[in-house]
């Protein structure tokens, strides 16, 4: 009879196991559950309650095993929240905006940069990108940069240019562009990654310990929103690449509470980069071991396409507003084959952002490629995102083997515009279509891209179910699945993408005590009002590690 350390009672405890069974006790011992049971409290042969053991008291409420976010950006996040807030509906226009930027240039010295995040131009009144011209207007002294909304677009001024070394003659590289005006001079806005590395090189790097502090505050956001587990989708991406040492340390020192899962940008494990040459064990091994065993390895990331919203994601059929536009690849088909290849053969998992069709089926073919080169079982490979599969492409998914990330949120943030103006009323209906990955049994999970959207595994819950738009439309009804469904694709499911089933993900005797209370029972209440049950508290490990302040 083991003695508990925590005694969780009196409680309606979804334990999301295999039967979906119910308890109303739990029990946890150095972190770990020991028991649960459906009395209100535990049998007295099975678990020893003594007078060290800290009891919660849950009279009645509801708790679900942590919350498992498998696709966001803590740390650019984390940096993200010093930045102007350039984002609508608290920015009608673009004037609104350049006068948010121009105080910020005012409180600025000269010389430094002034940083702008989330603009959307297809909310502004002017329907159209902030350009190099207007950020002059305000500022031909401090570089400036604004950043799109989507993660994949920003507008810079002409310092901002000069200091990246871009001028009238740069050429467009490969899955990426410099947006110019009609007399074809450059206006500013830069689509993509790859014709951003110039001006990201010389932003200025931020210290560790900096980006420590950042990543600690960031991530008290996300315990409060009841995750326990959370991956960070694209490590060697920021600070030049110090984001993964950031990650470390902030594991180690348990800066971030939570239990991370890390995807390494694919770059980094080239012969020319640091982990060159490295297995996923090797890599894997020496996460964990930086990390004092909180942190893992999750996958090696790439990009195969850009965004919607942008334009820039490769649809097989042109855009809905402009029929001359179908996005561009980021990867030549027989090298994207060749390295995907060599990190499979590696043992790596590997995910891949895809968010138009075209570039879906060129991951797939990537996966189908590396398979047939070198057999394995279980690899778990993703698709991140998976906005505009269709049902073939579902179908090569299961037969496949590979497991998709459906960023959900779409629907609520962009499905009007998806309607509209991207994709038209067809296709819009479709995105994200998880009622037909659900028939396909494929495994799945959901995901908020944060800081592309805010960071709640409730909204992301209700957006599944609900499939309502910002305009208050339901699009694509037939793609709503069911909310144990959606709970499971935020807990176990979860815990399934990460390799992860066998300690976490459902509350089962043996698992980490990781545990999200909430005000209400997601299975019971309104589905509409799903979003707006409360985060009461957030348990890792059997600590506590937010709880809920109570209102006076």
């Amino acid at each position: 009879m083991k003695k508990a350390d925590l005694l969780i009672k009196n409680g309606n405890i979804l334990t999301l196991n295999h039967e979906n069974s119910e308890a109303k006790t739990v029990a946890v011992a150095k972190g770990k559950i020991i028991g649960a049971w459906e009395q209100n409290e535990p049998p007295q042969t099975e678990v020893d309650i003594t007078p060290e053991t800290k009891v919660i008291d849950l009279k009645g409420r509801t708790m679900i095993p942590g919350f498992i976010e498998t696709h966001n950006h803590i740390l650019g996040y984390s940096i993200s929240r010093k930045s102007v807030d350039c984002s609508s509906p608290l920015n009608q226009s673009i004037s609104e905006i350049l006068e948010r930027i121009e105080k910020q240039v005012h409180n600025t010295p000269e010389g430094e940069w002034v940083m702008g995040q989330g603009y959307d131009d297809t909310l502004l009144i002017d329907n159209r990108h902030p350009n190099r011209d207007e950020l002059d207007q305000i500022s031909t002294k401090h570089p400036i940069i604004i950043r799109h909304t989507s993660g994949h677009l920003a507008v810079v001024n002409s310092a901002a240019l000069s200091l990246a070394g871009i001028d009238e003659n740069v050429k467009n590289p490969q899955g990426g562009s410099y947006g110019r005006y009609d007399n074809n001079r450059l206006n500013g806005v830069i689509y993509e990654m790859a014709a951003m590395e110039p001006v990201q090189a010389v932003q200025p790097n931020p210290t560790e310990q900096d980006l420590l502090c950042d990543l600690e505050e960031g991530s008290q956001e996300y315990i409060r929103q009841g995750i326990t587990t959370n991956t960070d989708a694209a490590v060697g991406m920021m600070a030049q690449g110090n984001d993964l040492n950031v990650h470390l340390r902030a594991a180690a020192e348990k800066k971030n509470p939570m239990k991370s899962q890390l995807m390494i940008m694919h770059h980094l494990l080239r012969n020319d980069g640091p982990f060159g040459g490295y297995t996923a064990e090797q890599l894997d091994q020496e996460i964990q071991q930086r990390s004092n065993g909180r942190a893992r390895l999750d996958s090696v990331k790439m990009f195969q396409d850009g965004s919607i919203q942008g334009l820039t994601a490769a649809l097989r059929e042109p855009y809905y507003n402009n029929h001359n536009i179908y996005g561009e690849l980021y990867h030549n088909q027989e090298e994207f084959n060749q390295e995907i290849a060599d990190l499979h053969k590696r043992g790596f998992r590997i995910a891949i952002h895809g968010n138009g069709d075209s570039a879906i089926g060129s991951i797939l073919d990537g996966f189908e490629y590396a398979l047939k080169q070198y057999p394995r079982s279980d690899h778990r490979h993703r698709i991140e995102h998976v906005q505009t599969a269709t049902k073939e492409d579902l179908d090569r998914m299961d037969k496949l083997g590979v497991a998709g990330s459906f960023f959900i949120n779409h629907v609520y943030y962009w499905g009007d515009r998806h309607e509209k103006i991207f994709l038209g009323p067809d296709r819009a209906q479709r995105i994200n279509p998880l009622k037909d990955a659900f028939n396909r049994s494929l495994l799945f999970t959901l995901h908020s891209d944060c800081p592309i959207t805010p960071i709640s595994p409730l909204f992301l819950i209700w957006s599944a179910v609900n499939r309502i738009t910002r305009e208050g439309n339901v699009l694509g009804s037939d793609q709503c699945i069911d909310v144990l469904t959606a709970l499971r694709a935020m807990t176990i499911d979860g815990a399934k993408i990460n390799f992860d089933e066998k300690n976490s993900g459902s509350i089962e005797k043996g698992k980490n005590a990781d545990f999200t209370i909430l005000s209400a029972n997601p299975l019971t209440v309104n589905a509409e009002e799903i979003k707006n049950i409360e985060i009461l508290g957030t348990i890792i490990d059997g600590e506590t590690v937010y709880k809920k302040p109570q209102s006076s």
